[in-house]
């Protein structure tokens, strides 16, 4: 499960992301699904860039926080793209794919990423395409995600996580990527755009549930995963959001690196990005976080997760280090809440 934006395949009215209580009749068969059985859903909102190059490994590997020079052939990895600050300009996967380097973003990323990527383009051997035109997603989750892949037709092995395998369905090309959100399985089906509704109907077909925006938003926010522009803002820190899968201190230079190792060795950061259990309703982004009268973070995103034990509303959000242990009581808005580990994991079973 990727921190993407989806299209709503159902009909399924759509709230604004974080805080919004959406109508929890089908909203709540949704996202069992997708933690119980199977869900699918539309990603056609994530872009599809393609780098190719003699110089594109050692590029790319200068310009993420991420590990590219040693990423094998049909693997992934996730990473921030930083300005000289140490600040966060976007975040995307960075696919191998043999001759070229495949980057999967939000689409609302792609004119930052492309303006940056072609600033520092100098005298490389470096050209990036967008091919979103030609190249589109389609997603499912849950608990039976593969045995429907298998219903479907998409035979795949045990790719671990981030791992892409070609292959070919209904004489067409098509390649699937595992999901990292470990144990919570997904998949992503990278197909020709002209047969993303083919692809969904034959996974409907073997049992899938569509899944609308809403749901995706819900389990989203039940995972803990942050959204570049909502959670992640071009203001923070990479350390600040707890995301370490986008780090690596082994792997050389890079664009801001030296912020980053500053941080690293001098210390945390002040701010950390954790969840919240509130009781009450489900706060408005940009809430803040108290703790004995004193402002100490506020939320990102927010929502009511319909579970078996009750509703319950949860955030994601920033807070001091200081007061941002597991457990620890503090006030948003007019209810109390506790500091809570990510995922909610009782909130993603049966």
């Amino acid at each position: 499960m990727r921190s993407a934006t989806t299209h709503n395949p159902d009909g399924v009215s759509e709230t604004p992301p974080g805080g919004a209580s959406p109508d929890f009749g089908k909203v709540r068969d949704e996202l069992r699904a997708l933690t119980s059985t199977c869900g699918v859903y539309d990603l056609s909102t994530r872009a599809k860039l393609e780098i190719t190059g003699n110089d594109r490994i050692r590029w790319l590997n200068g310009m993420v926080t991420n590990n590219i020079r040693d990423l094998a052939p049909g693997h992934g990895i996730y990473s921030f793209l930083l300005n000289p600050q140490g600040h966060i300009l976007g975040d995307f996967f960075a696919f191998n794919r043999g001759d070229r380097v495949l980057v999967d973003t939000d689409q609302t990323q792609v004119e930052k990423v492309l303006a940056t990527f072609d600033h520092y383009i100098i005298m490389d051997d470096v050209e990036v395409a967008n091919v979103s035109e030609k190249l589109t997603s389609v997603g499912i989750a849950g608990p039976n995600a593969k045995d429907i892949l298998k219903a479907a037709g998409f035979e795949v092995g045990d790719l671990k996580p981030l791992q892409i395998e070609d292959i070919a369905w209904k004489e067409t090309k098509a390649s699937v990527v595992c999901g990292e959100q470990e144990p919570y399985p997904s998949y992503e089906i990278w197909i020709a755009k002209e047969q993303a509704d083919q692809v969904m109907t034959a996974l409907r077909s073997a049992g899938a549930t569509p899944a609308s925006r809403d749901a995706l938003e819900l389990y989203r926010i039940a995972l803990g995963i942050p959204r570049y522009g909502q959670d992640i803002r071009d203001r923070d820190l990479p350390q600040e959001t707890e995301q370490e899968r986008a780090l690596n201190f082994n792997k050389g230079c890079y664009v801001g690196q030296e912020i980053v190792e500053r941080i690293r060795s001098r210390g945390n950061v002040h701010r950390k990005f954790i969840g919240f259990r509130i009781t009450g309703s489900a706060p408005a982004p940009g809430t803040k976080i108290q703790a004995q009268g004193k402002d100490v973070g506020e939320v990102t995103s927010s929502a009511m997760i319909p579970a078996a034990r009750g509703d319950q509303a949860v955030a994601l959000g920033y807070i001091r280090r200081e007061v941002g242990t597991p457990g620890k009581e503090v006030q948003i808005a007019e209810s109390s809440a506790t500091v809570s580990d990510l995922p909610f994991a009782d909130l993603l079973t049966k």
